[in-house]
């Protein structure tokens, strides 16, 4: 298998500029994984080292079982068998599409070579596309070349440094999927960087949340999503409500009511409450415990963003609803709680 290991990765630039602090990451064979986080956390220089393109100061990068970095080993990148999609395709303008996908083909004669460049191309669905310039090609064109570029050599491992950020919107939701659907059919094991959490947990089959040059949690889209490893983590993932709560057999007490807990603590604990906006339903005020004021609506075509200073909390909370909102700025709503929480007891 080609399971990428990556154990204590340290990295820094300078004295006061540490980037990587003991990094421990690892990929399955197969698996795309998204490495996700803010600006500056270490996520690009993580990859560059993976590449070869940087040496760590300390840790070990091993791919299928072969040290690539470590103590006294650097392969450079040529030696590495990995493939990169950089930003933007990073093709070569003066080559036809046909010839940059077999750049890397050099120990294939020519039919072999005009072979693989054929599949490639159907493989990412740019099949006929092979005597085309670059600069005939759309965005999303772009990319999915670069991923055929990539993929042709049969590279153990494939890295895409954030490849969509040049996309508009229309076509990235479109590109990501072909993109996915060409690793799956190769089986290629992939690392995917990018800084945009609705195409990390929409893509990846795992997703490593990256703080100040650590994991700070590496799991399915889904169980990062609905049990985040802390509240700095809830928050960076999509959007997160966070009330203070007493939590005891498996309930929390707030001032949204009673949650049932998923993972409770033992005994009786103060801590934070994590939910989600979805969660979060409005109702006739009559009907609920929580009580509140819509200060703000903010509507996105399939939901909406509601806004309620609730009765008892200092914070407002986020209700995100189907559709148009029925309340207003200024209306009077119940709140009511659906499915279970994450408890985060407070710090000694």
């Amino acid at each position: 298998m080609t399971d990428l290991q990556i154990t204590g990765l340290a990295k820094s630039y300078g004295p006061a500029a540490r980037v990587l602090d003991g990094l421990d990451l690892t990929v399955p064979g197969g698996a795309l994984t998204a490495v996700l986080g803010p600006s500056g956390c270490g996520k690009t220089t993580m990859l560059r080292i993976i590449a070869g393109f940087l040496r760590a100061d300390a840790g070990t990068v091993t791919l299928g079982g072969r040290t690539l970095g470590g103590p006294g080993v650097h392969l450079p990148p040529e030696r590495r068998r990995i493939g990169i999609v950089p930003q933007e395709g990073a093709l070569f303008p003066h080559l036809s599409v046909a010839r940059n996908v077999a750049f890397g083909l050099t120990a294939l004669d020519r039919g072999q070579r005009a072979r693989c460049v054929e599949e490639m191309l159907e493989l990412v669905g740019l099949a006929g596309y092979g005597d085309r310039m670059p600069h005939e090609l759309s965005g999303g064109q772009q990319q999915r070349i670069a991923l055929a570029r990539a993929l042709a050599p049969q590279p153990q491992l494939v890295l895409l440094d954030e490849p969509f950020n040049a996309l508009d919107s229309a076509l990235r939701a479109g590109v990501r999927a072909d993109v996915r659907a060409a690793l799956q059919a190769t089986g290629a094991t992939a690392v995917l960087v990018t800084h945009d959490q609705q195409e990390a947990l929409s893509t990846a089959d795992l997703v490593a949340v990256v703080r100040d040059g650590r994991v700070a949690q590496c799991a399915t889209p889904e169980e990062v999503y609905r049990r985040p490893a802390d509240p700095w983590v809830a928050g960076f993932v999509g959007d997160a409500v966070t009330v203070t709560g007493t939590a005891q057999a498996g309930t929390a007490t707030t001032a949204l009511g009673s949650i049932p807990l998923a993972d409770p603590p033992g005994g009786l604990r103060e801590g934070l409450v994590l939910l989600r906006p979805e969660q979060l339903q409005l109702a006739e005020p009559a009907s609920t415990q929580a009580q509140g004021t819509v200060t703000d609506v903010r509507f996105y075509g399939h939901d909406a963003m509601v806004t309620v200073t609730v009765d008892g909390l200092r914070e407002p909370v986020e209700v995100r609803v189907p559709g148009p909102a029925l309340v207003g700025p200024g209306g009077r709503t119940g709140i009511r709680v659906t499915g279970e929480a994450t408890f985060h007891p407070a710090s000694a």
